[in-house]
């Protein structure tokens, strides 16, 4: 064969691809849009994605897999999906494609796999939608209505419906937190689109109304005002950190549940897939979603410690700057912090070591930690410095995270990195918590001490752990097949 007749089977055969993966793009919004049904691969999102995002992320699920995912193959399994009756349901086609042929279906009926895999399906109870509250509307509760307004669907889980703030609401101030919705130099424009309301002192978010309420205190906001009933209040200010200081929130009328997005005392720290089932929503009205630094370390060390045992430790976060550094040198009430945050390494604390063992009681006192602050405004790195109890080796060690980012509790909270060039503006957009690096592994030649980098983006991975947990608080999870 010709060097031209390749090339043109070659573009032939990229042709053939790129039709097929328009027609899985349909499908996506298909299953989406009319029943609620979202496909994601090997838990990356696929909704909002065009044809080149999806045919990367098909290459990734194969190096993961260590098996071709084709693209081809995922059209006949969302098919057969699609022509499935589902309740609303969150399933990974990826696994279900490599599944698809590891149990050598590949010249079976797809439909007919499908069926059988997905017939707990059924069993699903009805999802009762929960009305959501914003309380705050920072860098972390900007991206959660980002992802709560991008994923409403047909509004069958979490519903925002208002977003509360401090001050005066007049058209300049509506019209700039409509634009810090729509606009971030981090994560890039808003995949949606973004109307200030100021006749009834709302924001349009994708056509549904957001009401923007001006409050002082917690307890003073009737939310009924607004038809909002039974809501859960996510705080996202910083102000409340404690169980007292957050029960204000219940004392409004119209709320039923609190989240905090920081570390809280007096009240659960959740790790969403290690330790969420030991509170059940009946009995608890009051959550935290712990820190960032906690999420990213908190899964890792689960499936270390269940696999290997930790003896002790040390953490150490090369964390991106944030809000409450200084821009420029001025006063600042903590040590280091004052000093310009965009020019300086700035060594500071992180309780993270300590609060791991809230959601892991069993690495109580076994972990130090400190933070060092670096000039990027997002994607941080946390290195765990573990001696064992059980030997292993950096073969072992991956193998064990791999197994834990490809089934069980935690493929939503690990992904596992393969990139020999990964650096971290690459992991900037990643819902998964812990990125796990195993290109770095270390483990010392009695295989006894391990060192481990997990990156995470302390924003957006975080925000997508905040909504897990939102959704476990709001008994709105959909039917999952991971």
């Amino acid at each position: 064969m010709s060097f031209n007749q390749t090339y043109e089977n070659e573009l032939a055969f990229q042709a053939d691809r790129r039709r097929a993966t328009v027609e899985f793009i349909k499908i996506v919004s298909d299953l989406w849009y009319d029943k609620s049904i979202e496909l994601v691969i090997f838990r990356n999102k696929l909704i909002d994605c065009n044809v080149s995002e999806i045919l990367h992320l098909h290459e990734y699920a194969g190096e993961f897999v260590q098996k071709p995912i084709s693209i081809f193959d995922s059209v006949r399994i969302a098919q057969a999906i699609n022509n499935l009756e589902l309740p609303p349901s969150k399933l990974d086609i990826g696994k279900l494609t490599y599944e698809y042929h590891l149990e050598g279906n590949s010249n079976s009926s797809a439909s007919q796999f499908v069926s059988i895999k997905l017939k707990d399906a059924k069993n699903n109870k009805q999802i009762n939608p929960k009305d959501v509250v914003l309380y705050g509307f920072g860098r972390i509760g900007r991206l959660i209505a980002r992802a709560l307004m991008t994923k409403t669907g047909k509004g069958s889980q979490l519903r925002l419906r208002a977003i509360v703030t401090r001050g005066e609401i007049n058209e300049t101030i509506l019209e700039k937190r409509a634009s810090l919705l729509r606009n971030d130099s981090v994560h890039g424009n808003f995949s949606g689109t973004v109307v200030a309301d100021i006749k009834n002192q709302a924001l349009i978010i994708n056509g549904t109304t957001v009401n923007i309420i001006s409050a002082n205190t917690p307890e003073d906001i009737d939310y009924t005002k607004y038809g909002i009933s039974d809501a859960l209040v996510i705080d996202n200010t910083g102000a409340f950190r404690d169980k007292k200081a957050l029960s204000k929130h219940l004392k409004a009328k119209g709320v039923s549940k609190v989240l905090l997005t920081a570390p809280g005392k007096g009240v659960p720290n959740i790790v969403h897939g290690v330790n969420q089932f030991e509170y059940n929503p009946d009995e608890y009205d009051i959550f935290s979603a712990a820190s960032c630094t906690t999420n990213a370390i908190t899964p890792i060390l689960n499936a270390l410690e269940d696999s290997f045992g930790v003896k002790s430790g040390h953490l150490e976060t090369i964390h991106a700057y944030t809000n409450d550094q200084n821009l420029v040198d001025n006063f600042h009430k903590k040590y280091r912090r004052g000093r310009a945050a965009a020019l300086n390494m700035v060594i500071t604390e992180t309780g993270a070591g300590k609060a791991v063992s809230k959601a892991l009681p069993s690495l109580e006192g076994k972990l130090t930690s400190n933070a060092i602050r670096v000039p990027v405004p997002n994607g941080s790195l946390a290195i765990l410095n573990l001696e064992l109890e059980s030997k292993t080796s950096v073969d072992g060690v991956n193998s064990t995270i791999k197994k834990y980012a490809l089934e069980g509790n935690l493929v939503e909270q690990i992904k596992y990195e393969l990139s020999d060039e990964l650096v971290s503006s690459d992991i900037v957009g990643s819902s998964a918590p812990a990125i796990y690096d195993s290109k770095a592994t270390i483990v010392r030649n009695d295989g006894k001490k391990a060192i481990l980098y997990i990156w995470y983006d302390n924003e957006f991975g975080y925000s997508y752990q905040v909504i897990r947990l939102a959704k476990y608080i709001s008994k709105v999870r959909r039917y999952t097949y991971y």
